[in-house]
Parts: structure tokens; C-alpha cells; sequence
């Protein structure tokens, strides 16, 4: 699956996952590889990106936008990363 993270300054992440799991308006989930296409805000709160390998990058973020499209991408649009 292949991630996206875009800021309003600029684009900030680009990689290759197995798993990410974020805050949303409804609650916690997590996308997996060939996730249903979705669309939905994001909460304040740590977004953890798990890699091929099994490495987990966490991402602290101010509240966006998540996209899930066919295709196995996703598209993450923050307001701001700390």
C-alpha cells in the first residue's frame, strides 16, 4: 500500500506500508492493503505508519483529511505535522 502525507506547506511522507492507523471523526481504524475506498476527517492525534519490515514511524498531527482510493493508496492531508 502507498502512503501519502501532505501538509499545507508541502508534501511530507512517501512510502511503502503495511498498516496505518489514525484518529477519525467516528473513531480510531486502521487501513490495511486493499482497504474500501473511504473518505473522512481526522482527529488530533498520532498517526502510526507500520512499514514492510514491521518499523513503525508516527506521525503527530493536527486535524485533516484521510483518502482511501482503489489501488491500495492513501492519501493523508494535514493542516499541520509536529
Amino acid at each position: 500500500m502507498i502512503v501519502n502525507v501532505y501538509t499545507l506547506k508541502k508534501p511530507t511522507f512517501f512510502r511503502t506500508a503495511q498498516s496505518v492507523n489514525l484518529k477519525t471523526a467516528m473513531g480510531e481504524i486502521t487501513i490495511l492493503k486493499n482497504h474500501r475506498p473511504y473518505l473522512t476527517f481526522l482527529r488530533k492525534g498520532d498517526i502510526r505508519i507500520v512499514d514492510k519490515t514491521g518499523k513503525i514511524e508516527t506521525i503527530k498531527a493536527s486535524e485533516g483529511l484521510v483518502e482511501v482510493l482503489p489501488g491500495s493508496r492513501v492519501n493523508i492531508f494535514l493542516r499541520q505535522s509536529f
